[in-house]
């Protein structure tokens, strides 16, 4: 779950991180207002849970309040990135003299955290691993040992920090703390300032929350900003199934959200494009005609790659439920199965007798096949 700045910098502030004043204001003159109050130049930002708002011309300066009223009723309204902005950050303008860049993110390749910092603030992160990659510091985190001032102080020795090298290590662990307190995917700061009076603060905040977490979370959660759902997930959700939508053309149908995930790693694997992400294991097998439907209502879908595999739950009764759908619903696409495991053989024979289908030997095979059906019907490159 994404979080917009707003809400997102009060979690580094009860870490002991500073950030700036700020206001959030829902028209122009509430950031009119916002601007008086501080009575000092203000930036003006748009608030969307989406990066790059900048160069989308949403965060914008405003010397005094009239310009911030007139500023705001520029960017109120605006579109960045799919999120119509409807609210505004407006804070004071701060003197910078130099910025860094600091994250605390979950790692996939150590499974654990990793803390990122690097000296050149202000740039997107992958242009720093680009062009200068020794200076993007990195450390993989042992959860059970944790992350603490001499392992900071490790990360910034020789990057020429001089008297910023102490106060940064301190907000790196504080940083830290601040991921790990509050179930964070992503923490980031970018800039990290160091103001003109010496002091650093946080200028931006990008806070991801782990969506594993929201339940150990539930007041952060009330914060945050989900994603948009489409019209196909909509009716997944309120169907109570998990659908994802996206922007391939094999529709794929599995049991467990391991498999499910497994078998579009496939496709991406030989060169196919999964349209969607759809587990109906467990009891969600009973509601097969209506996950079928949700699958082929998207109109890329060109085929269908159906992947069982079963160790407590039967996969003939779970390919009955989907024969049943397809019987109901008569599809005019492709379809490719594998099924494995806890009743598999009279799986295959339910599938010979009813559909006159003959089940592929591996996943591997039913997911080229399926690659080479869509491209038969000019999709999946």
């Amino acid at each position: 779950m994404n979080f917009e700045e707003h809400a997102a910098k009060p979690l580094l502030q009860a870490a002991g991180i500073a950030i700036p004043r700020g206001r959030v204001a829902r028209s122009a003159d509430e950031a009119e207002a916002a601007a008086a109050q501080f009575a000092v130049p203000v930036v003006v930002k748009a608030q969307v849970p989406a990066g790059k708002r900048g160069k989308a011309g949403g965060i914008r300066t405003a010397d005094d309040p009239q310009a911030a009223r007139e500023t705001a009723r520029a960017i109120l309204g605006m579109e960045i990135a799919g999120h119509r902005v409807a609210a505004l950050l407006v804070e004071e303008r701060a003197a910078i003299a130099a910025e860094y860049y600091a994250a605390v993110l979950n790692d996939p390749a150590s499974k654990g955290p990793l803390v990122m910092v690097s000296p050149d603030g202000g740039m997107n992160v992958e242009e720093i691993a680009a062009s200068m990659p020794e200076r993007l510091r990195q450390t993989r985190v042992d959860i059970l040992e944790g992350f603490g001032l001499d392992a900071a102080r490790a990360m910034l020795g020789g990057l020429g920090l001089g008297s910023d090298e102490e106060p940064l290590a301190e907000t790196l662990v504080a940083l830290y703390r601040a991921y790990r307190e509050n179930d964070a995917e992503l923490l980031e700061v970018n800039p990290l300032a160091r103001l003109a009076d010496g002091r650093l603060v946080a200028l931006d905040c990008k806070f991801v929350l782990d969506d594993s977490g929201i339940q150990r979370q539930e007041a952060l959660a009330q914060a945050g900003s989900p994603e948009p759902l489409t019209a196909l997930e909509a009716r997944g959700q309120a169907l109570g199934l998990k659908y994802i939508e996206l922007d391939g053309d094999i529709g794929v149908l599995g049991n467990g959200a391991g498999l499910t995930m497994t078998t579009m790693d496939v496709i991406a694997h030989h060169g196919g494009r999964p349209a969607n992400f759809l587990e109906i294991g467990g009891a969600a097998y009973t509601k097969a005609t209506p996950a079928l439907e949700l699958v082929l209502d998207n109109p890329k879908v060109t085929c269908l790659a159906v992947n069982f595999c079963g160790a407590f739950a039967r996969t003939d009764v779970m390919i009955a439920g989907v024969i049943d759908a397809w019987e109901a619903l008569k599809p005019t696409v492709p379809v490719f199965f594998s099924v494995h495991g806890t009743g598999s053989a009279e799986a295959r024979a339910i599938l010979r007798e009813r559909l006159g289908v003959r089940p592929h030997e591996t996943m591997d095979e039913a997911i080229v096949a399926s690659i080479a059906a869509a491209r038969d019907a000019g999709g999946s490159p």
